[in-house]
């Protein structure tokens, strides 16, 4: 594997497809953490546990591309 290949192979995306209006303060505060603000806007992001934790707890929220 190139270093590119493996740059590309630690990152996650994830797409914001439903609007936190509504959720706990702390889900809506977990979307913007991710870099989320828009419904469809994406962000590229490491895969880390602490990441893939923030990705469970709002996976009603968001879709990974």
């Amino acid at each position: 594997m190139t270093t590119e290949q493996k740059v590309a192979a630690t990152k996650v995306t994830v797409q914001l497809v439903r609007s936190p209006i509504g959720c706990q303060e702390s889900h809506r505060a977990t979307v913007r953490g991710l870099g989320l603000r828009k419904i469809r806007s994406t962000s590229e992001l490491v895969d880390s546990p602490e990441v893939r934790g923030m990705i469970n707890k709002i996976s009603y929220l968001v879709k990974v591309l």
